[in-house]
């Protein structure tokens, strides 16, 4: 019978959550960078395979969700609900952890895992930065940690034992029909990926809170024959920081246009007009309204 299933990946900022689905999926669907704190969504990527003709077929929908942190506003905290609610919805759970974090950071998350009903696979990223004694020593600690999860060590970044960790999922699936049709790789629309791209430039181009006080909005999206023609809005929280996204005679903002729209066209496999503004929007991180806006909030 047709296997299928949510495989949620949660863990810590900045353990390369992201960098794992999007290797296990293929396709570059959450942003990557050296920030913490990058993934704001809950972000899904679907996976096929088996052998379908013989009733085999499985299907995995992998979520990317924010790191886990202390919330501080009221964003974080909806941020936190979107991994709560991957505890809660999951089939197995993928705990990411890393060879420099140690085990007991944010433990009543770990603590979680003890509880939790479905399987609980925990992969440890990162190896090819570590000696195989510290690596030994980790799987030694998670296994006694978690024991009745399964310990993987893998590098999303040089796809390392990423098979072994395909495997263990599609063991652990329940028999179920696909919850997607199969030529879906994704929940989301174009729209979004079009904001998370400007998004990631932001954090690749900007410094200290900049990033962190920033929203993207895409406005309007055409799709031409030739081309895409996209218009975002990006809100910060004061009228210093719209000064520096726009940079001396608008130098800064044009750099980060071409940057997002390069990026875009490589994505979308699409030529790409891109238009961008920047508006202040003091309240956005703790206002019900916009955060219900920018997809936060039910």
């Amino acid at each position: 019978m047709h296997k299928a299933g949510f495989v949620n990946i949660i863990g810590n900022p900045n353990v390369g959550k992201s960098s794992l689905m999007n290797a296990m999926v293929g396709e570059k669907l959450s942003i990557v960078t050296a920030k913490a704190q990058t993934t704001r969504h809950r972000i899904m990527g679907i996976v096929n395979g088996g052998d379908e003709a013989a009733g085999q077929g499985w299907q995995i929908v992998f979520s990317d969700t924010p790191g886990i942190l202390k919330p501080s506003y009221r964003l974080q905290k909806n941020m936190m609900n979107f991994v709560d609610g991957a505890i809660g919805d999951a089939d197995v759970i993928l705990y990411v952890t890393d060879t420099v974090e140690k085990a007991d950071k944010n433990e009543e998350y770990v603590s979680k895992l003890e509880r939790v009903h479905c399987p609980v696979i925990v992969v440890i990223n990162k190896i090819d930065i570590s000696d195989q004694n510290t690596v030994r020593e980790l799987i030694k600690q998670w296994q006694q940690r978690l024991p009745k999860a399964v310990v993987i060590p893998a590098s999303a970044l040089e796809k390392f034992n990423l098979e072994s960790i395909m495997d263990e999922v599609v063991g652990k699936l329940p028999e179920c029909p696909p919850w997607f049709d199969k030529d879906t790789f994704t929940d989301r629309n174009l729209r979004f990926f079009a904001s998370e791209i400007i998004r990631e430039k932001i954090l690749e181009q900007y410094k200290e809170e900049i990033p962190y006080s920033c929203e993207v909005v895409v406005e309007a999206f055409k799709e031409g024959e030739e081309r895409y023609e996209i218009a975002a809005v990006i809100y910060v929280m004061r009228e210093s920081q719209k000064g520096i996204i726009i940079g001396k005679g608008g130098a800064a903002l044009k750099r980060l246009g071409t940057a997002a729209r390069i990026a875009m066209e490589d994505f979308f496999q699409k030529k790409v007009f891109l238009s961008t503004f920047v508006k202040v929007d003091p309240d956005w991180r703790e206002s019900r309204t916009e955060l219900r806006k920018f997809g936060y909030e039910e």
